[in-house]
């Protein structure tokens, strides 16, 4: 009997700048099939997103407007997890200078606001109650927090991963620490998401194309 093939979701990580190959090592050793995207054609090839650190105002600039159409529509109808100038990205509005942003978490978020690389460092802060290694660097600070978004780790009280619906954001970089977490949090929804995407194509199908009796 021949083995049937179960798709798997294709999680894509934006490899424009940045430490993307951390996050495309860390989710391959979870187990996800990973595709670098570079081009904005490939954000149609993907099932989840990842948007790594960097310089934000770099991602629009090497996005175009073009590249960063591209991104709004894959961010809109698809699970994205941004780290550090991911984050940024993601949020609702942009501080230290403002700059535009995608709005899929309702953030406000204020640009190097730990300081600069020299002030990089790495703190103790804690995931569902429990210790997790943070990685700062150069990092940004969540200074508002929507009412329908859920805080997922802080770090002296202070929210530095949040959720909204399919989007996560981190102002740390989880990918430089042994912890995987957030990565793992991400991954279960991408997978939920691409399950339910798969039942609802199946039920269209079935709609389409009934069965006699």
């Amino acid at each position: 009997m021949p083995v049937r093939h179960i798709p798997q979701p294709v999680v894509g990580v934006l490899a424009l700048q940045g430490d993307f190959e951390a996050h495309r090592h860390r989710l391959a050793a979870l187990g996800a099939v990973v595709r670098l995207v570079k081009m904005p054609d490939q954000f149609r090839e993907i099932d989840g997103l990842v948007i790594p650190g960097g310089e934000s105002t770099n991602f629009l600039r090497l996005l175009g407007g073009q590249g960063m159409a591209a991104l709004r529509a894959c961010v809109r109808a698809r699970p994205v997890f941004g780290t550090c100038a991911g984050a940024i990205l993601l949020a609702a509005e942009v501080e230290n200078p403002a700059q535009p942003a995608l709005g899929a978490i309702d953030i406000r978020i204020r640009r190097n606001a730990y300081g600069r690389q020299i002030d990089s460092f790495i703190g103790q802060g804690r995931i569902d109650d429990q210790a997790c290694e943070m990685v700062f660097i150069r990092a940004p600070r969540i200074v508002r927090v929507g009412p329908r978004v859920e805080i997922v780790a802080a770090l002296d009280a202070q929210p530095v991963a949040v959720r909204q619906g399919t989007a996560m954001a981190a102002t740390f970089h989880p990918e430089l620490s042994d912890d995987p977490r957030l990565h793992e949090m991400f991954l279960g929804i991408v997978a939920r998401n691409f399950a339910a995407a798969r039942d609802l194509s199946a039920i269209d199908r079935g709609a389409q194309h009934p069965r006699t009796a």
